[in-house]
């Protein structure tokens, strides 16, 4: 196609395009990716007059290939001659809005919103809205479903009578036959509401969400709750009751747990949608059964919502409200029997406190807490943890900290690494609110108990904690408590103990400062390059590049320079690599 006049420069398109029908998925795809750089060579005329249709024809490919096209195609409004050319690109679109992989099918719909904008209200009635038309009344379902997602990006901009078109397709696929028609369409229902005028939401909208929400299949219905948040919003307060609070009560109390499970999901949201008023009469009542569900999956997705719903509750009655209807529920939580429920409320539950202020805090969340850091589950506790920071604000962290501490000392100890992780991140936090002293006596020994655990990312974090412990408490601290225990371990038989002193140097030095690293610091690391492990030396080389810039230009030369040299003609070809980067790094040479 391309090479056929003879060109010299159009031969690497020649190429491209025979990689395009080459065998080899690989090949394909690399030429589908540089297309672009095709449609440049081509220039805008080739390109619509040829290579689109090339493409169109030829769109029986690997998903992986068709995936990439689409995605291409989207930004190709300037390769064929911008704006007033972009309808050249529908075709390959269309087609590919067509095929039965859905991946493919979305990025295509994704390329075509995309695209829409950029024609113009007479093009868009022209070229864009047929094609949305041919796919809405298209044989198969796949056609019907990419129709869904493009109605809302065209009907702003077209004349009343193709809107009123619009809306009869849109009303037709809401009906469809077929499950995966009715679930695009109950999918992209609140967008397309939202760009229609009130009056057809009124008349057409509400008629559709009401059957979409009582839709014999519940992948449907679900959908429809998502619709409900953009629906509520848009209706003026006095037409709520009537025309959306029915439907939102059945599907609060629907049969099937995934549509009640998206109901507790959006909770939230549908809450702000409604207003207080409803919220008073309507949704505590379909919350509190929500939170006590027979679904663990909904329990959970409810119970993580607990903080935010009563964040919103009219300020008025709000206090009343958690007291008599939401703490009762969340008080049965604290003991459910799955451990995903107790976790998603461990996660939330410490931000009631900011809410109910101290006195009730003290009186009633504080026993929760309490029970919460004895679960069995680390979960439970390590949330609970992690969330301090909300009951430091209200009450203080020491009314918690003598059931902190076992469980503190506990998840430290847990058998899962992952478990261990999380709690050495909170450390730094709960060292500031635990202040100096507690820490000290109770905490430090843990501290320095994982600088030897047998995971590294353990001992790796641990290190990073006691960078962040000397940056909160000081550098005199650090020479008291910590540099003299890190420093011990030099002499551990354990080679990856040895080396664990030098990575913890290496964090330390800067928050030290240049009096402690000079004159604790560096005649360790000196002395550990007479180490018999390799792997020891070329990390004392590492640790001198690392802390270097820290010691002064005296120190450099006459103790730095001398150990590097004589690294530098190590026997071990990485001792030897490290101690000459080090060297150049610090211009020692």
């Amino acid at each position: 196609m391309a090479g056929a006049d003879g060109d010299d420069s159009l031969y690497p398109i020649a190429v491209l395009i025979d990689e395009l029908r080459n065998e080899d998925v690989q090949l394909r795809l690399n030429s589908i990716k540089k297309l672009s750089t095709i449609a440049l060579a081509l220039g805008v005329e080739r390109t619509r007059t040829e290579l689109l249709p090339f493409l169109t024809d030829t769109i029986y490919d690997e998903d992986e290939v068709l995936l990439a096209l689409a995605e291409q195609l989207g930004n190709f409004t300037m390769l064929v001659g911008g704006p007033e050319y972009v309808h050249c690109l529908l075709p390959p679109l269309e087609s590919l809005a067509t095929v039965e992989e859905t991946v493919v099918r979305d990025k295509a719909v994704e390329s075509l919103r995309k695209i829409s904008h950029e024609h113009s209200p007479v093009d868009l009635e022209v070229h864009f809205e047929p094609l949305v038309k041919r796919l809405a009344s298209g044989d198969w379902f796949t056609s019907r479903t990419s129709a869904c997602g493009l109605f809302s990006v065209c009907y702003p901009r077209v004349s009343s009578t193709v809107k009123a078109e619009i809306r009869q397709h849109f009303r037709t696929l809401c009906s469809d036959d077929t499950p995966m028609v009715r679930r695009a369409a109950a999918g992209k229902l609140g967008e397309f509401a939202k760009v229609l005028e009130l009056d057809y939401v009124k008349s057409d909208i509400i008629s559709l969400f009401t059957a979409l929400a009582s839709d014999e299949q519940d992948s449907v219905r679900l959908l429809a709750v998502e619709a409900c948040v953009s629906i509520a919003t848009l209706l003026p307060q006095e037409d709520l009751e009537a025309l959306v609070m029915p439907t939102l009560r059945q599907a609060a109390e629907d049969k099937s747990w995934r549509v009640r499970y998206m109901v507790a999901d959006k909770f939230s949201e549908l809450q702000k949608a409604v207003g207080p008023e409803i919220t008073k009469n309507d949704l505590v009542p379909a919350f509190q059964n929500l939170l006590k569900d027979c679904e663990a999956e909904v329990r959970a997705a409810a119970a993580n919502k607990v903080k935010e719903f009563c964040e919103n509750l009219p300020e008025d009655s709000k206090e009343t409200i958690i007291m008599s209807h939401i703490l009762p529920c969340v008080k049965e939580l604290v003991s459910d029997t799955n451990q995903h429920v107790k976790s998603a409320l461990a996660s939330v539950i410490m931000g009631l406190s900011t809410i109910l202020g101290k006195d009730n805090t003290v009186e009633h969340l504080l026993p929760l807490f309490l029970a919460q850091l004895k679960d069995e589950c680390p979960e439970v506790r390590l949330n609970i943890i992690s969330n301090l920071d909300c009951v430091n604000e209200v009450i203080g962290i020491r009314q918690l900290s003598q059931s902190l501490l076992p469980a503190i000392v506990e998840l430290a100890e847990d058998a899962k690494w992952r478990v261990r992780l999380a709690i050495i991140e909170y450390m730094p936090l709960l060292a500031g609110q635990l202040g100096v002293e507690f820490f000290d006596e109770k905490l430090n020994s843990l501290c320095m108990a994982w600088l030897v655990d047998h995971v590294y990312a353990i001992r790796e974090a641990a290190t990073c904690n006691l960078m962040k412990l000397v940056e909160k408490f000081g550098a005199e601290w650090a020479q008291n408590t910590i540099v003299p225990k890190v420093l011990g371990m030099a002499n551990d038989p354990n080679y990856l103990h040895r080396m664990t002193t030098l990575f913890c140097i290496n964090s330390l030095s800067e928050a030290c400062g240049q009096d402690i690293t000079t004159k604790q610091m560096l005649p360790v690391v000196l002395k550990m390059s007479n180490d018999q492990v390799a792997n020891v030396r070329f990390n004392v080389a590492k640790s001198l590049q690392k802390i270097g810039p820290v010691l002064d230009s005296n120190a450099l030369q006459t103790e730095v320079k001398p150990v590097l040299e004589k690294l530098a003609s190590d026997q071990d070809m990485d001792v030897k690599y490290f101690a000459q980067e080090a060297i150049s790094v610090l211009a020692l040479a």
